[in-house]
């Protein structure tokens, strides 16, 4: 086997969730690697400036607007994507969002809110663009899960549900998807600076226990996610499926270091 197959020219890949943070990131290194990216979220300026530098790579992108609650956005970006590219190779999931509260206390509307982001956003893409890669004969998704897949983080209750039930939504559309050429997977992120969180990470007693819990003693760079999306939406990884890939600087392999 060729590891060129690492490469990913003349495929065409849609990030949901692509223009800030993780998805962000791994945008731009699936276009390093060869492929023509579409980065899409609900801001039309965002997703502007995301095809902006997508395609000062030197890849094509559009510039398309959608939303995970909304299942014709989500119709109508597969519709654009194919217009323009002739088809849609990789999808990888991010829209996502949080919110830190004492479970006895946190409201059932957020609750809802969450899940109908984290979960039920990533089941309505996945299968919307899964159609199409089932009829295809070929597909990569990749979801986004996380730490709290595997372990509780304190106060994120909803978040950390939805995470554990995206890595199970992972592994079922892998076994039910696999006869027709679709791999599933997912990378779960550690800790990872962004705009969003840096003032917690670096500011707060919760980001330095997630400091001194990380063994290799810092934060994850975004960059640093698209080798692992790069390998998933490539050619080899053709027998990687249900997998969680974790990410995480040691994290969750971590017990006693000193």
């Amino acid at each position: 086997m060729s590891y060129a197959g690492l490469e990913l020219n003349k495929k065409t890949a849609v990030v949901i969730g692509g223009t800030s943070g993780i998805g962000r990131a791994i945008a731009h290194g699936l276009a390093e690697a060869g492929a023509n990216v579409v980065c899409t979220s609900r801001r039309v300026e965002q997703c502007k400036t995301a095809a902006q530098e997508i395609e000062a790579i030197g890849r094509e992108s559009l510039i398309i607007p959608s939303d995970v609650s909304d299942r014709a956005s989500l119709e109508n970006l597969l519709t654009e994507c194919v217009k323009k590219f002739g088809k849609v190779d990789i999808l990888v999931n991010s829209a996502g969002r949080t919110k830190r509260a004492s479970t006895l206390d946190f409201a059932e509307e957020d609750w809802n809110a969450i899940l109908e982001t984290n979960l039920t956003g990533t089941l309505r893409s996945c299968q919307i663009f899964g159609r199409h890669f089932v009829s295809n004969g070929y597909g990569r998704i990749i979801n986004i899960a996380s730490l709290s897949t595997f372990v509780s983080l304190f106060e994120v209750a909803a978040y950390s549900a939805s995470k554990a039930a995206v890595a199970s939504l992972t592994k079922s559309l892998a076994i039910e998807w696999a006869k027709h050429g679709v791999n599933v997977n997912a990378i779960a992120p550690g800790v990872f600076k962004t705009d969003l969180n840096r003032e917690l990470l670096e500011s707060t007693d919760r980001g330095r226990e997630f400091q001194m819990r990380t063994p290799m003693g810092r934060f994850g760079k975004v960059e640093e996610l698209a080798g692992a999306a790069i390998f998933l939406a490539s050619d080899a990884a053709s027998f990687v499926t249900g997998e969680v890939l974790v990410v995480d600087g040691g994290f969750l392999a971590s017990g006693v270091n000193q």
